[in-house]
């Protein structure tokens, strides 16, 4: 592995689930490995679940780790050949450079701009950081895909399944604001190359890009797809053909009780953070049936399994 962006930087996923449960047993067995080590996080957005666990995963390992707020810094650069005289004062070209020599691992979150989809599809910011820093770099979210969040869901079903491939649904559900399609994207890249049964649910015009969704069942009738899944994992996210877009604003598709019951004693997923009685009743998030806590808690094993393969390449 020299990054870690998306499924294809893993050549086996259940070699590397299994490994990350492994560390979750005994979190400390490796502490050695990254002494006298450097971890650099930049944020150019929020975080709480990535940034915390990610420290704790690189603490864990025995890592020094400097996290930096990169949007209250000066602004960078990142087209080639641009005259710099407007606001942004730094180079991508220098800053990833420099940067590097004060890491033995970049982390880096960014989000799309949700209104130029070619851009945000090519992950520009992530792959110019790719491109001139010097040694290796994890996507702690990009603008199209949020692989250590769907690592720490496949450790999740891993843990909680019933049967070797269980029926898991992906649902849209309501927002009052308009979301990247990253994580969704990520889960359902993540969950089919696992080899799970998935079915994607969403109002019509919210259909994913194809290229993560191939293989996946689509179903434009909610009830239907919940009927007899094992997991069922609701996420928001604007539409990819209209780009950034919302195109419905319907608060049926929330996830309550109901829909649970017509599930196969179905858990409850969610990468967090969650409006709850918007995306999911209260009573559902509260439930023995909900998974949204041990998803959270098994960040920091994905991270730290991820830090783990990239210290001993």
């Amino acid at each position: 592995m020299k990054n870690f962006t998306s499924v294809k930087d893993v050549k086996n996923i259940k070699k590397l689930v299994k490994e990350g449960l492994a560390l979750k047993k005994k979190p400390l067995a490796f502490k050695k490995i990254g002494k006298d080590k450097t971890l650099v996080l930049l944020f150019f957005n929020p975080s709480l679940r990535t940034r915390l666990s990610t420290q704790k995963a690189g603490m864990n390992l025995g890592m020094n780790v400097i996290v930096m707020n990169a949007n209250q810094g000066w602004k960078f650069e990142f087209e080639d050949g641009v005259i710099m005289n407007t606001d942004k004062a730094e180079h991508i070209k220098e800053a990833a450079k420099v940067i590097s020599q004060y890491a033995d691992i970049i982390g880096i979150r960014t989000f799309p701009t949700l209104t130029d989809k070619e851009r945000d599809y090519q992950d520009f910011i992530l792959n110019k950081f790719i491109e001139h820093a010097t040694v290796p770099m994890v996507s702690l979210e990009s603008a199209i895909l949020h692989p250590l969040q769907s690592l720490a869901d496949m450790i999740t079903i891993e843990e909680q399944k019933k049967t070797k491939k269980p029926k898991i649904v992906l649902t849209w559900a309501p927002h009052p604001k308009a979301l990247p399609q990253a994580v969704a994207n990520s889960f359902a890249e993540w969950t089919l190359a696992s080899d799970y049964d998935l079915t994607i649910t969403h109002p019509k015009g919210y259909e994913l890009s194809k290229k993560f969704t191939k293989g996946a069942t689509i179903e434009y009738n909610q009830q239907k797809a919940f009927e007899g899944a094992d997991f069922i994992y609701a996420k928001n996210w604007s539409s990819f053909k209209n780009y950034g877009q919302i195109e419905v604003e319907d608060a049926n598709w929330m996830v309550n009780s109901a829909k649970m019951k017509l599930t196969n004693n179905g858990k409850f997923m969610h990468c967090l953070p969650v409006r709850r009685n918007v995306v999911v009743a209260g009573k559902v998030l509260d439930s023995k049936a909900s998974l949204v806590i041990e998803q959270a808690n098994n960040r920091t094993y994905a991270a730290q399994v991820v830090l783990k393969r990239l210290l001993m390449k």
